[in-house]
């Protein structure tokens, strides 16, 4: 009896030859699944079916992870306005984890002996696929064809053709990878440490000029409406406003980080909605939480987003972490104004029933009605008290040595 294994197929060169390999050379019955985590629309994914049927899985199964992806992890990256770095919204990273899990759930489901991923050895995905499998799926055997056999793209294409598979080889000159929360964007000018992408090599062309407002209307730290068209799911809402502002070519930069393998790369991205979303999050953030709220959450937040980042998504603090940041929105309610231009975006205000900045308590710089003067004089006198006994002594001391 045949070995039936689990492929994550992507209907690229690594798993069709994946396919092919594990089914003519060692008889194996493959099932393959792709994770649609808002990369492909339903005729792409129609294709990637026929494709797969064609190079003679036993079966193919798509599963619609869009709104799942964004309930697990992206989520807690806008609660947390997690930034790599201080720069990528972690678009491939978390997109990787949400498709390892679910293809972990179609093994458990099908009984299968084994699961096959396409990832070479040289980047962050292997250990991802590696790591959430041996924990969701412990002890399952993991083949990796293309990693193992150390293969080449030229290696891949020449058995391919010999077994007549028709696809398209020509590679293109730029490696995208795209989903609901950005598209990476890898070419030569990101394999050495000075150069930037061309705008021909961005997905998404810049095709509005002049300026444009937008209101994005959060309840509870989620982006429930876009100029107040309201969706059930924020899922929805992401898509939407990437069609707003994705053609004003907003969200693009380089991103350059550690891999978890502890090399440095460099890896383009445009992520127009999410990026607008994290900064206009925070916006109404610094307006509705207290000082301490804000420090707190960004010193816990790094650390998700890092960790995140390195396959740990299933590490229990993550979900103590979640929790905090779940709890932290509880206020994070209100409208946030953004304006849109090409190539860059600006926060205009927000507007916020639990906003912290009232006229009521006064207007920084100008007046104060919350407090008075001889309350200022003995507060700082409270305040800087041990501060001046330090001094008093320690200075002192440090004369009279």
């Amino acid at each position: 009896m045949s070995k039936k294994v689990v492929l994550g197929f992507s209907g690229g060169l690594d798993t069709s030859y994946c396919v092919k390999y594990l089914t003519d050379e060692l008889g194996y019955e493959v099932h393959s699944v792709i994770v649609n985590t808002g990369g492909f629309n339903e005729e792409e994914l129609k294709h990637i079916e026929q494709h797969a049927y064609k190079l003679g899985v036993k079966t193919h199964t798509t599963v619609d992870a869009v709104e799942s992806y964004y309930e697990s992890i992206i989520k807690y990256l806008i609660f947390g306005n997690c930034l790599k770095n201080n720069t990528y919204p972690l678009s491939v990273s978390a997109e990787r984890l949400s498709q390892a899990m679910h293809i972990a759930e179609h093994a458990k489901n099908l009984q299968a002996e084994a699961v096959v991923h396409g990832s070479t050895g040289a980047g962050n995905d292997q250990v991802r696929f590696d790591m959430i499998l041996n924990i969701d799926v412990p002890g399952i055997e993991i083949i990796t064809p293309i990693r193992d056999m150390k293969l080449c793209r030229e290696e891949e294409i020449a058995y391919l053709k010999s077994k007549g598979v028709e696809m398209n080889f020509e590679k293109s000159m730029y490696s995208i990878n795209k989903g609901l929360w950005g598209t990476s964007v890898g070419g030569k000018e990101t394999l050495n440490s000075k150069g930037m992408l061309p705008e021909s090599a961005w997905p998404t062309q810049v095709t509005k000029s002049g300026s444009e407002e937008v209101k994005l209307h959060f309840v509870k730290g989620e982006l429930k409406s876009v100029n107040d068209k309201h969706f059930e799911h924020p899922a929805s809402a992401i898509q939407y406003l990437q069609t707003i502002a994705g053609p004003y070519g907003v969200g693009r930069d380089i991103h350059v980080g550690d891999t978890i393998i502890g090399i440095k790369g460099r890896v383009g991205f445009e992520a127009a909605a999410p990026m607008v979303i994290i900064k206009a999050h925070h916006a109404l953030e610094k307006h509705v939480l207290t000082k301490w709220q804000l420090q707190w959450k960004d010193t816990l937040s790094q650390f998700y987003g890092n960790w995140m980042h390195e396959g740990q998504i299933l590490d229990p603090v993550m979900r103590d972490i979640e929790a905090y940041l779940e709890k932290s929105q509880r206020k994070v309610t209100g409208d946030v104004f953004v304006q849109l231009n090409p190539y860059h975006f600006q926060i205009i205000g927000i507007e916020s029933d639990n906003d912290l900045m009232s006229a009521k308590f006064g207007k920084y710089g100008e007046m104060n009605t919350g407090f008075t003067g001889e309350d200022v004089r003995g507060f700082t006198k409270i305040f800087g008290n041990q501060v001046g006994i330090y001094h008093s002594v320690c200075e002192t001391n440090k004369d009279k040595k």
